[in-house]
């Protein structure tokens, strides 16, 4: 009889509690502690931030569905993990011991690393619901007297998508209340060039993008370095191929949103052969830690190396279906392990992106997200923007329901050839 414990209740450790229950065995046991009681579908978000959406309706209350699929559940953040003890310190003063411990927490954001920078700065942010939320007032206050736009995302920064989502919602947003015209948008990027998303591209996703953005009338600035944020004012250093220097620009905005680098949970950081420097989980293609074998991670808290040196340091995106594989494997891993075998499973990391622009938009499938790749697609179009609200929905329905992987939806990505697992061999 075996105790698993899964750290966070985001995208990665929601469905890792469903998958993770359907593989148990009977006496075996599934708690789940989360600082945040309700989940929040975070790709909604920018919509929530020009008051698309209202935060209510892409929030599932998890107490009553992990009650029924009989998931213990302990909203209560974690302030250490312990792993050569096997226990997980609580703020409320109380510890949970495991046997399998997931951690799924997501990051850390980084907003001190720039002054300036975050809800608590001058900019706003898209990351959580709350700052979504806090986004949309600031957004109908600057509509009142509209001036220049700046968006993007810092250096360090990693979840790239977003950023384009939300100035592309914007200038939609701002084209049906006829200001755009009193609007100048500018898109600062750590990125060396429009659409490398921290992945080198995918497909034509350069070219996607960069048209989108000249069509828009979007000005652009890439190989950045956000240096200072003062209240209108954005210091910017655009970094040439060999590290220096070559132009300064102090960019005037009336509103802006810049996403933030990330960096491991203060739970984490620092723990020796379990986290990276930055606080990222360790794993290996098992999504096992190499040092504590009982220890496994999934999503965004995850150590993946950079794509390849960039003039501003670019990390890698954690996209949903591929954290969707990442808890796939691990499910099954830790299962085969509970039945005294070795683990076998690895996901595929594959991604299967569809990136709203309010009335359009862009999708991409990268197979495996990482390259070289087996399938490099990108495409455009307003189907995007309806297969993403149709997304939004059928997603957030089975959170409420407690399902990860209905068999239609396993048989429809089966007839697409997009697996979440490797087919391995083994001796």
């Amino acid at each position: 009889m075996a105790h698993i414990v899964i750290l966070g209740a985001g995208l990665g450790g929601v469905i890792m509690a469903y998958e993770m229950k359907d593989q148990m065995g009977r006496g075996d046991t599934l708690t789940v502690i989360t600082k945040d009681p309700v989940y929040h579908f975070v790709p909604s978000n920018p919509w929530v931030a020009v008051s698309w959406r209202t935060r209510e309706s892409v929030e599932v209350d998890l107490a009553p569905v992990f009650a029924r699929r009989g998931i213990d559940f302990r909203p209560v953040p974690a302030t250490r993990v312990h792993p050569d003890e096997n226990r997980v310190d609580l703020a409320d003063g109380s510890s949970v011991s495991y046997d399998f411990l997931v951690i799924a927490t997501g990051p850390e954001l980084a907003f001190d690393e720039i002054e300036g920078l975050g809800p608590e700065g001058y900019t706003t942010s898209i990351c959580h619901v709350d700052h979504a939320t806090e986004a949309a007032a600031k957004f109908e206050e600057f509509c009142k007297n509209p001036g220049p736009i700046i968006t993007g995302a810092v250096q360090g920064a990693s979840c790239f998508g977003p950023a384009y989502e939300y100035t592309f919602i914007l200038d939609t947003e701002l084209r049906r209340r006829k200001i755009r015209d009193k609007v100048p948008m500018t898109f600062v990027t750590a990125e060396p060039y429009i659409g490398h998303l921290g992945l080198d591209g995918v497909g034509d996703t350069k070219g996607l993008l960069e048209g989108e953005m000249r069509q828009h009338h979007i000005k652009f600035v890439t190989s950045a370095r956000v240096t200072k944020i003062e209240p209108g004012k954005m210091t910017v250093e655009e970094i040439a191929d060999d590290g220096s220097v070559k132009k300064t620009s102090e960019l005037p905005f009336a509103f802006s949103m810049m996403l933030p680098s990330f960096r491991g949970i203060g739970a984490l950081r620092g723990i020796d052969g379990l986290v990276n420097p930055r606080g990222f989980v360790l794993i290996d293609q098992h999504q096992q830690n190499p040092t504590y074998r009982n220890v496994f991670a999934v999503g965004v808290c995850v150590a993946i190396p950079p794509i390849g040196p960039t003039p501003v340091p670019c990390g890698i995106p954690k996209t949903g279906f591929m954290i969707e594989s990442m808890v796939t494997a691990t499910a099954n891993n830790i299962a085969q392990i509970l039945r005294g075998q070795q683990p076998t499973h690895q996901g595929t990391w594959n991604a299967v992106c569809l990136a709203d622009f309010g009335d359009s938009g862009v999708a991409f499938v990268a197979q495996p997200q990482i390259p070289p790749r087996n399938v490099n697609w990108s495409s455009s179009g307003a189907w995007v923007h309806n297969a993403k609200i149709a997304f939004e929905k059928y997603f957030i329905r089975k959170m409420r329901r407690g399902e990860s992987e209905p068999f239609y939806e396993k048989a429809m990505l089966d007839i697409l050839g997009i697996g979440k697992l490797k087919k391995v061999t083994t001796d």
